[in-house]
């Protein structure tokens, strides 16, 4: 018989208001208690039994057979706040929080946020190293190529053309020059000519004694001046003609060929990067490393490539525009240069005609969008 062991409050069996035992609670010891026996003990028979309010024993666990190492005894009341307590800590440790909001029970490890957001610093920092090695590895290349040390692939046929049309630019540069200094000079004789005009008519009016001889210098001196318009609009417009063939359509192709030359480069430092490792041991460390510069040299040759397609036909149409827009402007020029000196002034009106010229009048404002339409 079960000797009667003296009442703990921590054990302390709830009633309801109308003098029933609360099952709940007592179930729920059971469970905990159940929870905290340990399974190295060897029980072959546990079974953990509570009476009535009225009973004396509270707590009692009997026992089959022993078997194992001998460990010592349990205490037959254990109070389930503490063991419950311990099991929430515990389970709260092996939790694993996903994104889909869903929780799975892993062996050991601290709660951890699945799919973190990326940190735009990171990203940032990513990128600016990344620029830092490539922009290292060109310069690199540079100063071996201008130390002689360095390997760079050339196109032989493309670098010439390349080079006679930077030479092209420079002389169409020298004739826009020239050109310019040609009309700024025609400008000041065309005023000089005019006032002189203006000059010999008043002469005209006030000397009766010579006013047919200034009268026919003031003619001719008007004349020339309307000439000299006419010239200076034939060459204005030569001027603007050339000067966008210069600075935009010669120097967007070179701004083409820079990106290609920069494209050169990129290839060739990340060539000699492949072939530095291609030469070096093959091993577990270094094969990850000849596999990412392959992969990099490949995009930078697809580069590379590109650029020098689109340069080689960026050349090809700007020849063609070239000869076409240089034809047609040295004809007006010369047309006009012609017509001037001889003094045929139809034959000039004629040339500015032949390529729409419009001359402005001098002293009217040109027409608004009103009278245009």
């Amino acid at each position: 018989m079960a000797q009667e062991s003296p009442k703990n409050s921590a054990a302390e069996i709830p009633v309801t208001s109308n003098g029933e035992v609360d099952d709940s609670h007592e179930h729920g010891f059971n469970r905990d208690l159940k929870h905290s026996l340990p399974s190295g003990l060897g029980l072959s028979e546990t079974q953990i039994t509570s009476h009535g309010f009225d009973n004396t024993k509270e707590g009692v666990i009997e026992a089959g057979a022993f078997q194992g190492s001998p460990a010592p005894p349990l205490p037959s009341v254990m109070s389930p706040s503490r063991v419950a307590a311990s099991r929430l800590a515990q389970q709260g440790s092996d939790l694993i929080v996903p994104a889909g909001g869903q929780r799975t029970q892993t062996k050991s490890g601290p709660v951890i946020l699945a799919d973190e957001i990326k940190n735009p610093a990171m990203e940032k920092l990513e990128l600016v190293r990344k620029w830092s090695l490539n922009t290292y590895k060109c310069t690199r290349q540079i100063i071996s190529e201008k130390l002689g040390r360095g390997s760079r692939t050339v196109d032989l046929e493309l670098e010439a053309q390349i080079d006679i049309l930077r030479d092209n630019k420079k002389k169409y540069e020298n004739i826009l020059k020239l050109a310019q200094t040609l009309s700024t000079q025609l400008f000041q004789m065309v005023h000089t000519q005019r006032q002189l005009g203006d000059a010999f008519a008043d002469l005209s009016l006030k000397s009766l004694e010579l006013h047919e001889e200034f009268g026919y210098n003031a003619d001719t001196q008007k004349l020339l001046a309307k000439n000299g318009e006419t010239l200076l609009g034939a060459i204005n417009f030569f001027i603007a003609s050339v000067n966008t063939l210069v600075n935009k359509t010669i120097e967007d192709t070179l701004m083409t060929v820079k990106q290609y030359e920069s494209a050169r480069i990129e290839y060739d430092a990340y060539r000699t990067d492949l072939e530095e490792l291609n030469l070096g041991p093959r091993d577990a460390n270094t094969l990850p490393k000849i596999e990412q510069s392959q992969h990099l040299f490949q995009a930078h040759k697809e580069k590379y490539d590109k650029m020098r397609n689109d340069v080689s036909v960026k050349l090809k149409f700007l020849e063609e525009n070239k000869v076409k827009v240089l034809h047609n402007q040295l004809v007006l020029f010369h047309n006009a240069i012609a017509a001037y000196f001889a003094g045929n002034q139809k034959q000039l009106e004629q040339t500015l005609k032949q390529f729409h010229i419009k001359l402005k009048t001098p002293g009217v404002d040109a027409p608004s969008w009103l009278e245009e339409q």
